[in-house]
């Protein structure tokens, strides 16, 4: 058995921000197959954190499920906070890489008026360079089951059964 590192679209260990004008985020709210509202969102802060593999070529006779916790803590944190429409924050939980090795899949907490709300947001990684990391994904929200958790509400005027929260980083 192996674990799941991220050698192809990782940069080197170490905490990346994303320098202001590099990045932006966009909230569409859906009613049906009709867009009923689309803005941009400030986004105030985004970061990743890369921390140092202990060692990448552990030995095949470790078990999977020891393995898994073990690399558990090192996994890369992907954390982008939001303001203007949404004050909220996206605080990644779990980051994994998909079989083509250019996308990334995330499960994280959308934190929005101190409720840490479940999400599945999926990267695709646009460029990876030494020390660069260019990202872009997007997530759909149920509109009304946020709604019931947080308490976050659009305009009475602009209906929505789902909202989309597309988010793009350059982390340099």
């Amino acid at each position: 058995m192996t674990t799941v590192t991220l050698p192809t679209v990782s940069p080197p260990p170490g905490r990346y921000a994303v320098a202001p004008g590099r990045s932006f985020a966009e909230l569409t709210a859906y009613y049906g197959p009709l867009a009923t509202l689309r803005c941009r969102i400030t986004l105030t802060g985004a970061s990743l954190t890369v921390p140092e593999s202990d060692s990448e070529s552990e030995a095949a006779s470790v078990s999977e499920a020891e393995s898994i916790s073990d690399s558990e803590g090192a996994r890369p944190v992907f954390r982008f906070d939001l303001a203007g429409t949404m004050k909220a924050s996206l605080v990644s939980e779990h980051v994994e890489p998909l079989a083509d090795g250019r996308h990334l899949q995330l499960l994280a907490d959308l934190d929005v008026r101190g409720v840490a709300f479940p999400v599945l947001l999926r990267l695709r990684v646009v460029r990876c360079a030494e020390g660069r990391l260019l990202v872009v994904g997007s997530t759909r929200l149920p509109y009304r089951l946020l709604r019931r958790a947080t308490g976050f509400r659009l305009p009475w005027s602009r209906p929505a059964t789902r909202l989309r929260l597309l988010l793009a980083a350059e982390f340099a």
